[in-house]
């Protein structure tokens, strides 16, 4: 007998994961709060530039349809500005990534998929889904998996105190995309603009509705002077904020900036949220389970880009786990296992993410300065975007880090 499970979101997560199963024969329903036309004429959603690792889940299942489309994000760069000296740096180094990442807007993207996710036979349903609706759905399929990451329904999900280090936002987020800036030499990167008491300022390549663009990231310090967008009214104003931010506190980057133009006028999106990690297990008035995933459980700030990194990975445990639980019953110890085997992976994205939210200590700040006179060193902080696992436990611990930096001076003195 096919298994019948049920998805509520159609992002990231929840259609790669539809799509996952579908292929190894089980029925799927995704619900929808919107078309894949009113998501491609919507407003941009995130920054989603994915790494290596995230992306080759995608492969495996055949849904890298912009592999050679979009332009790559071939490296790192981490900028530390010199506040006392406009244009001058205290840090400043770049370093290529072993694989390319690659940032594709999911106002692209998902439509495709959900595109994708019908022709397999896939039933994608058009709803609001509420209390009501979950239900429905737990009375009428085996396994009922919230991939969504807002609303009420993600409320029913407990906050969970242990795990979750913030209770308010610690950023104001922009997102400005604009054709016409000028790339990064010699390679294209992600590059980092730390400023200390004020916030970061990132940008990188990707690819949107109109060709290739660049995306504009700003994570100002709430109270802060880059906490500057509640009295932006219209697109054309969000976008001259965002050059007078870099012009003031990035000058190198607003250089790259002379002919810069909004993609489009959805192209733009502020706001705030806490970081936040929620139980895995929702119980229904009727007493019947649900199960979240990827972001209506684990909420990162975008800070280290990891979001659709998470989205990716974490399906791909989910897949696994579901196809190896054969025709056994989704019972809630399975569905809190699950959760478990992938927050063995998302807690150390969590807390090298909230470290980064954090006035930057002594050890971190050595690490960075390090990196501009050790290639090798630059090249593992650089990497570590693709698995940030890859940093633990050294980066929280000053003795383990400085151990980190005189491997790398001696191995480049070797």
């Amino acid at each position: 007998m096919t298994r019948k499970i049920a998805i509520v979101g159609a992002g990231q997560s929840g259609l790669q994961t539809g799509i996952g199963l579908l292929k190894a024969g089980y029925e799927v329903t995704i619900l929808s709060n919107r078309t894949g036309e009113q998501i491609r004429n919507g407003k941009v959603m995130s920054s989603q530039c994915m790494f290596d690792q995230a992306l080759q889940t995608e492969r495996d299942l055949g849904l890298n349809f912009w592999e050679n489309d979009c332009p790559p994000v071939e490296g790192i760069g981490v900028t530390v500005p010199n506040l006392e000296q406009q244009g001058d740096k205290l840090i400043d180094w770049s370093a290529p990534l072993d694989h390319k990442a690659q940032s594709v807007d999911q106002r692209l993207k998902m439509p495709v998929w959900m595109d994708e996710f019908e022709r397999l036979g896939g039933n994608l349903t058009i709803c609001d889904v509420g209390i009501a609706e979950l239900e429905e759905l737990a009375a009428t399929y085996e396994l009922v998996l919230v991939a969504a990451g807002k609303g009420e329904i993600v409320s029913m999900f407990e906050r969970d105190e242990q795990r979750s280090r913030f209770d308010k936002p610690q950023r104001a987020l922009a997102l400005t995309y604009v054709h016409g800036m000028a790339p990064k030499k010699p390679y294209s990167r992600v590059a980092f603009n730390l400023i200390p008491g004020v916030g970061e300022y990132f940008v990188f390549p990707a690819l949107t509705l109109s060709g290739p663009c660049e995306i504009m990231v700003f994570e100002g310090i709430p109270g802060g002077p880059m906490d500057c967008w509640g009295d932006v009214t219209t697109p054309q104003e969000h976008l001259q904020r965002s050059l007078e931010i870099i012009r003031t506190y990035a000058p190198w980057e607003a250089e790259r900036c002379h002919n810069v133009k909004l993609t489009d006028d959805g192209g733009v999106l502020a706001g705030r949220f806490a970081p936040t990690v929620r139980m895995p297990v929702a119980t229904l008035p009727s007493g019947r389970k649900v199960m979240g995933m990827a972001d209506a459980l684990v909420v990162n700030d975008p800070i280290t880009g990891q979001g659709s990194n998470n989205g990716a990975k974490c399906s791909r445990v989910y897949l696994d786990l579901i196809l190896a639980r054969g025709d056994q019953p989704f019972t809630e110890d399975w569905m809190q296992q699950t959760f478990e085997t992938y927050w063995a992976y998302a807690s150390q994205v969590v807390e090298w993410t909230n470290s980064m939210l954090l006035p930057p200590p002594q050890h971190i700040l050595e690490l960075l300065g390090a990196a501009q006179a050790l290639p090798s060193l630059a090249s593992r902080i650089a990497n570590g975007f693709d698995n940030p696992a890859d940093y633990m436990p050294w980066w929280m611990d000053d003795e383990a880090t400085r151990d980190v930096i005189t491997t790398h001076m001696q191995s480049g003195a070797a």
